[in-house]
């Protein structure tokens, strides 16, 4: 007899035995043709939507049974020791976000991450790791954070950050490390984008200063609480750092070494004023141009230029090479291509700060100044031609309106009222009439403008109770009227209503 869904969810069996709900769910998804794929939520860990938190439950095993379609995985807080390949029974292909921070882990297994290759946001801090082995991180090609912080890392080995193209944030603070990881931004397979690196509180005594002026300042080094021996190579990077306001020691300056700006004696004399704003030196194509230091005239140790496309340091010259930094920190070009025109930045520790107006830059042009080699000076400029353009032409816009308005819109003669009188103008008045149709009726129309100037007109006055006139117009004539109507001069005006 064929079984149907209401007896699968009936109270009974063959046996007798209630079924339970759970059960009775089950075997109706199997008749459905609906098999089970869904972990249930492990007694251990609380489960809420797609965020699974198994935190703070003293485990020593990853639990095998966890679900998959989670997005968000917590297992903080607890005695695990190891993370090995299979540490899971199926992949997260929903999983950003992994948190095994405040464990025991001292091993991490190659490839242990490949089972969830759309994480975002990996936390590993606060363990016990020692060595950072290669291909540690392998598939992780989504990650964008990556923290390590307070862990006992004291070796990072070739390869260890391969994969990590997407990487922006990286924290390796409070650990053992004696040596600035290169690989993060020269090894192939590594960062593409890391805009933040965290190694503060290490073993670090140098870094390298050179590297580090080749790196963008959009991000941040941070290397404060670091045993850094202020040599100077470092006072040069820091005072550059500090002219540029570099944020990372901004904000610890108190914490990185050669606070003192006397420091260690780098050069024997240094020039106490420098140029408020860059200079420029230009030279033709095929020829060699010499460029000084700002701020120095002798000799002194370890001076960088920083060019458009690469860092130069004194002491490491390549005599093959068409750019070289000589002793006394003077940079040689020699044979300047068009391609060497830019803005050049002297770096080199010259026992103080920088003014609020100095600048250790220089522009350097090659070719003629009025050809496309000094596009790259002349746009620092476009803006401002740009708004001067812009004033010019709002100016002529407005004086062309206000010209219309003068001729057009310009108040007409006064207009007499129904007895006679005037209307309220006095008798220095002066009248343009843009408007044919405000001339009286009888008149003939005019095409332009008519302009009278009249002699000043006394107004009337009454003295000892007399009445006087004040001007008698019978007489006036129109010589003294400017106009294109029909009158002819000799004309004279007997009516008054028939003045301009």
């Amino acid at each position: 007899m064929r079984l149907t869904a209401s007896q699968l969810l009936g109270k009974t069996s063959v046996r007798g035995n209630r079924w339970n709900r759970a059960t009775a769910a089950l075997m109706l998804s199997l008749c459905l043709g609906f098999p089970p794929s869904v972990a249930m939520c492990p007694p251990y860990c609380l489960c809420a939507s797609d965020i699974i938190s198994c935190s703070g439950r003293n485990l020593s095993v990853l639990p095998s049974d966890l679900p998959s379609y989670a997005t968000r995985l917590d297992l903080s807080h607890n005695a695990l020791t190891a993370l090995p390949v299979d540490w899971t029974s199926g992949p997260f292909d929903r999983l950003a976000t992994l948190i095994l921070s405040r464990n025991s882990i001292s091993q991490i297994e190659g490839n242990a991450f490949t089972v969830a290759p759309y994480l975002i946001h990996l936390d590993i801090s606060s363990n016990q790791l020692t060595v950072l082995n290669s291909s540690i991180f392998s598939g992780l090609k989504e990650l964008k954070e990556l923290l390590l912080f307070g862990n006992q890392i004291s070796q990072i080995n070739p390869g260890a950050f391969s994969d990590l193209y997407s990487l922006q944030r990286l924290y390796l603070s409070g650990n053992r490390l004696n040596a600035f990881p290169l690989g993060l931004y020269w090894e192939p397979g590594g960062p593409r984008n890391l805009t933040f690196l965290d190694l503060s509180n290490n073993m670090l005594s140098k870094v390298p200063v050179q590297r580090l002026l080749s790196l963008p300042l959009q991000g941040g080094n941070y290397l404060q609480e670091n045993p850094l021996v202020c040599d100077c190579a470092l006072l040069a990077l820091l005072e550059y750092w500090m002219w540029r306001q570099y944020r990372p020691l901004i904000v610890f300056r108190g914490e990185y070494p050669c606070r003192d700006v006397s420091g260690p004696k780098c050069s024997q004399q240094v020039v106490s004023d420098m140029p408020v704003e860059a200079n420029t030196y230009q030279v033709d194509p095929g020829k060699w141009l010499s460029v000084p230091c700002p701020g120095l005239t002798s000799p002194t140790q370890d001076v960088f230029w920083v060019t458009p496309k690469t860092v130069l340091k004194s002491s490491t010259n390549d005599t093959s090479a068409r750019l070289i930094v000589s002793p006394n920190g003077t940079l040689e070009i020699q044979e300047a291509l068009m391609e060497d025109s830019g803005v050049y930045v002297c770096v080199a520790a010259r026992g103080r700060h920088f003014g609020p107006k100095e600048s250790p830059e220089v522009n350097v042009v090659v070719g003629n100044q009025s050809t496309a080699s000094r596009s790259g000076l002349t746009r620092r400029k476009g803006a401002e031609h740009f708004n001067t353009a812009f004033t010019t032409l709002a100016s002529c816009v407005v004086s062309i309106i206000l010209v219309l308005l003068y001729l057009y819109l310009t108040p007409c003669r006064c207009q007499k009222n129904r007895g006679g009188a005037s209307g309220g103008c006095g008798g220095r008045a002066f009248v343009l009439c843009a408007d044919p149709r405000e001339v009286e009726s009888g008149q003939r129309r005019s095409n332009g403008k008519r302009v009278a100037f009249l002699e000043p007109q006394l107004e009337d006055s009454d003295v000892d109770g007399l009445k006087t006139t004040a001007i008698n117009l019978g007489h006036v004539t129109t010589e003294g009227i400017l106009k294109n109507g029909s009158r002819t001069v000799g004309q004279t005006l007997t009516d008054p209503t028939q003045m301009a």
